[in-house]
């Protein structure tokens, strides 16, 4: 009979943070498939688990599923852990749950912390939907999709961001989709949590020296009551794009970018009420 694949949450921080559950699967299964061992080996301690542990991480994933797969299939289960939260979550793992699905493997899930849910909860940010997107890339091209998808959504979102980027990130998201409301929470569940929720532009100016774990939850720009009042204000969001364009030479999405700072509404609004103003001939 074939083993089990167990997918484990782990704490993101507070070592008690986990279950009594998840407590019992990693000491029952035949191994354990970590992130980094160096890092799985201090909860093990901390709760005296002797389950032996291999790595299994981005650069191995590939070559290594099909022996967990092997062995899974011989009848030893075996427990999944990222370094922290719910695996497959920006995080490895996905290759070898699809590998022992398609083997015909159960895979059970064992839920627990996650930064994402952990950072929405306390954000204060209405959430019955969100978007979560990860880590932001860092090349140009897809840097660039990513900040207009962010743009674009019609829900709150979502992403973790690393201590020597967040700046910048939160700097280009202010340029590129107004200066919204976000929350930002650092080393969650930890000694040091901190929070800081506010305008990007006030946030910026809050944060502290960058270290540990970002994860981030900005408010969406689409919401019916920020369209409908960009509707209502049609007429003065095309004279104040005349005046920049025309009066004061500035080029087109430059001047799309400041109005929609000012309104604090996305681009896509701005462009939106434009040109429902030259329609009406207004």
């Amino acid at each position: 009979m074939a083993g089990t694949l167990f997918v484990v949450a782990t704490p993101i921080g507070n070592l008690e943070d986990i279950s009594a559950r998840a407590l019992r699967i990693l000491g029952e299964v035949a191994l354990i498939a970590a992130e980094d061992t160096r890092r799985t080996a201090h909860l093990l301690s901390r709760y005296a688990i002797r389950t032996p542990t291999t790595s299994l991480h981005a650069h191995n994933e590939a070559k290594k599923s099909s022996s967990l797969v092997a062995r899974l299939q011989r009848g030893d289960s075996i427990a999944l852990v990222s370094d922290a939260g719910t695996p497959t979550v920006s995080d490895p793992g996905q290759r070898l749950i699809r590998a022992a699905i398609d083997a015909g493997i159960r895979v059970e899930a064992i839920p627990g912390p996650s930064a994402a849910l952990a950072a929405l909860a306390a954000s204060g940010i209405p959430a019955e939907t969100f978007i979560f997107l990860g880590f932001p890339p860092t090349r140009s091209t897809a840097r660039a999709e990513w900040f207009r998808s962010v743009e674009s959504a019609k829900h709150p979102i979502i992403f973790f961001e690393a201590p020597h980027r967040i700046a910048q990130t939160l700097d280009d998201l202010r340029r590129m989709v107004g200066d919204r409301t976000v929350a930002i929470g650092r080393e969650l569940t930890k000694a040091h949590e901190e929070w800081v929720r506010g305008p990007i532009s006030a946030v910026l100016s809050r944060l502290s020296p960058p270290r540990g774990e970002y994860t981030v939850v900005i408010k969406e720009g689409h919401s019916p009551e920020i369209d409908s009042v960009a509707a209502h204000d049609t007429a003065a969001i095309a004279r104040e794009f005349g005046e920049l364009t025309v009066d004061g030479g500035l080029p087109r999405r430059d001047a799309i970018r400041q109005i929609a700072k000012r309104y604090c509404v996305s681009a896509r609004v701005v462009y939106g009420a434009i040109e429902d103003a030259k329609k009406s001939g207004l």
